[in-house]
């Protein structure tokens, strides 16, 4: 069951979002939670039958919602839908860019071209859709709002902060991300006043993009490959981003937000507690006695 949100469920009314990659997975739960919280929503995708199906969840949930096919990497698409949007509600305060690539390759196994859609796809896409998206997200947030300016909310990873297996081309591509993310919030949040924003999940549950990479045929379970923490969930997701594109985070700006429990802190434990209890114990008890004058003067030097 859906836990209950803390956030009054009409914290985003009179807001309209864009999500690009709403049709599965954390994008359809982000514009669920739109919706539900008092937005009006529009996802974007390239399939079609996907985004149907998506739109009728979400109206079956009370959340006004349309569908708009197109590929982020294109910018004759982005603009299409773009002004879709704003044709169809009036106006664009939020976009949330959330497609993305993925799967499992070695680096050696990678071709180039394999490289550049992954990157095409996050970065590129994330790009051409925020440019599309300015003209009208320059005005938005007015009325009720106190923002001044609209808001992006760009959804990132944790691979990027060290380095991960089989993961060179999201990596690239989410730390691209990223580093848009930044820089849009310096000079679009001085020219504009919107405000750029990411999150940044970690493993998520039932989405398609953890299929890819930990499918059943594998064999493999959760606890196999994340042994620290317990997975997140798309609502821990959503929720973020309610924060982030609400009032609530009106003094937010350039910041990326880490949803996933402290995972990628974690490290193996290569010591337990009671062994350091007892090192300290011995340490404690050495200090305590009296040493030679040829030991004192070996520990000054």
């Amino acid at each position: 069951m859906e836990p209950n949100s803390v956030f009054s469920n009409t914290v985003l009314e009179g807001r309209v979002a864009l999500i690009t990659g709403g049709g599965s997975g954390i994008g359809l739960e982000i514009a669920s939670q739109f919706g539900k919280h008092g937005a009006k929503v529009a996802i974007m995708g390239r399939r079609q039958q996907v985004l149907d199906a998506a739109v009728s969840y979400l109206e079956s949930h009370g959340v006004e919602a349309i569908g708009l096919q197109g590929d982020v990497r294109k910018k004759d698409d982005a603009s299409r839908v773009v002004n879709t949007v704003v044709e169809q509600f009036g106006k664009l305060d939020i976009l949330v860019n959330g497609a993305a690539g993925n799967f499992l390759v070695a680096a050696e196994d990678l071709s180039p071209n394999g490289f550049k859609t992954v990157l095409d796809i996050d970065a590129l896409g994330t790009f051409t859709m925020s440019h599309a998206a300015l003209q009208y997200l320059k005005k938005g947030g007015q009325g009720k709002s106190s923002l001044e300016g609209g808001v992006i909310l760009n959804i990132s990873t944790t691979l990027q902060y060290s380095a991960e297996w089989y993961q060179i081309h999201v990596s690239a591509a989410k730390a691209a991300v990223d580093s848009i993310t930044r820089n849009l919030a310096l000079e679009w949040g001085t020219d504009y006043g919107i405000r750029t924003n990411g999150i940044a999940p970690g493993p998520i549950a039932d989405t398609p993009g953890r299929s890819k990479l930990l499918p059943e045929e594998s064999g493999l379970s959760e606890k196999d490959v994340t042994p620290f923490v317990k997975i997140g969930e798309k609502w821990d997701i959503a929720m973020a981003a309610v924060y982030l594109t609400s009032d609530a985070g009106k003094f937010i700006n350039g910041a990326i937000l880490v949803v996933d429990g402290g995972q990628w802190l974690s490290k193996p434990r290569w010591i337990s507690k009671e062994q350091i209890r007892e090192f300290g114990r011995i340490v404690e008890k050495r200090s305590r006695e009296p040493q030679s004058p040829s030991t004192a003067m070996k520990s000054k030097l």
